[in-house]
C-alpha cells in the first residue's frame, strides 16, 4: 500500500511539472509553435506518456491555461478581503475592482497574449464545453466582490441604484478584458495607434465609474 501511494504521488508530482512546463512553453512561444515532443523532452518523460495523461494537445493546452488562472487568483487572493480595502466607500472599491483589469493588461501581457491564442484554438478545433468545465471555474471572476461593493455603495449613499447589475458586470468586464488582448495583439492598421492603452482602459473604467456614482 505505501509503495501504491508513493506511485501515485510521484506520477502526480511529474502529471503537474508536465501542466507547468507546457505553460512556460506556452508563455514563451505561443501554443501553436510547441509540440507534444517540446513538452515531453523539456520534462523529461516519453511523449507517450503525455498523450496517456492528456490524450491530445488540446488536452495538455487546458490543462496550462488553467493552471496559469489558478496562479493568477492566487495573486488576487486577500486583496479584496483587506481591511483597507474594506475601509473605503462602495464607489472606491468597485473603481479599483475594475481597474483589476489594468493590472492583468500591464503585469502579465503574455498571458492576455495567449488568451487570445487560446480563443481562436477553441473555435477553429470546436473543442467540446464539456471539456472546459474546469477551466471555465478557474477564470479570475470580480463580480461576487463587485456585487458585494455595489451594496455596500447603495447602503454607504455613494451608489445609485442599477436595474441589473450582473449585466452591467458582465459588459464591462468583457469590453475591458477584449480591449486588453486587441491592445497586447499590437497595432495592425495604418492608423492604429495604441501608445495610449492605459489611457483608453482607464477611460472605460471613467465611463463606468461616472454611470454608477451616485450625485
Amino acid at each position: 500500500m505505501e509503495n501504491e501511494i508513493s506511485h501515485d504521488s510521484l506520477k502526480n508530482k511529474r502529471y503537474e511539472k508536465a501542466v507547468e512546463v507546457s505553460a512556460q512553453l506556452f508563455l514563451k512561444n505561443g501554443i501553436d509553435s510547441v509540440k507534444m515532443t517540446d513538452i515531453a523532452d523539456e520534462c523529461g518523460i516519453g511523449v507517450a506518456t503525455l498523450y496517456r495523461w492528456f490524450g491530445t494537445k488540446n488536452g495538455i493546452t487546458i490543462a496550462a491555461m488553467t493552471y496559469m488562472w489558478n496562479e493568477l487568483n492566487k495573486m488576487f487572493s486577500g486583496i479584496f478581503e483587506s481591511e483597507v480595502f474594506l475601509s473605503q466607500s462602495g464607489i472606491k472599491q468597485l473603481n479599483d475592482l475594475m481597474r483589476m483589469f489594468i493590472v492583468l493588461y500591464e503585469a502579465h501581457p503574455g498571458f492576455m497574449r495567449l488568451l487570445s491564442e487560446f480563443d481562436l484554438l477553441l473555435i477553429s478545433e470546436d473543442i467540446p464545453k464539456k471539456d472546459l468545465k474546469e477551466y471555465e471555474r478557474s477564470i479570475i471572476n470580480f463580480y461576487p466582490v463587485f456585487e458585494n461593493s455595489y451594496m455596500i455603495g447603495i447602503a454607504d449613499g455613494t451608489v445609485r441604484e442599477i436595474p441589473d447589475i450582473r449585466m452591467f458586470y458582465l459588459s464591462f468586464a468583457h469590453t475591458l478584458m477584449e480591449l486588453s488582448k486587441k491592445l497586447i495583439q499590437g497595432e495592425l492598421l495604418p492608423n492604429d495607434d495604441f501608445s495610449h492603452a492605459e489611457e483608453e482602459l482607464s477611460m472605460i473604467i471613467e465611463a463606468a465609474v461616472f454611470f454608477l456614482k451616485k450625485e
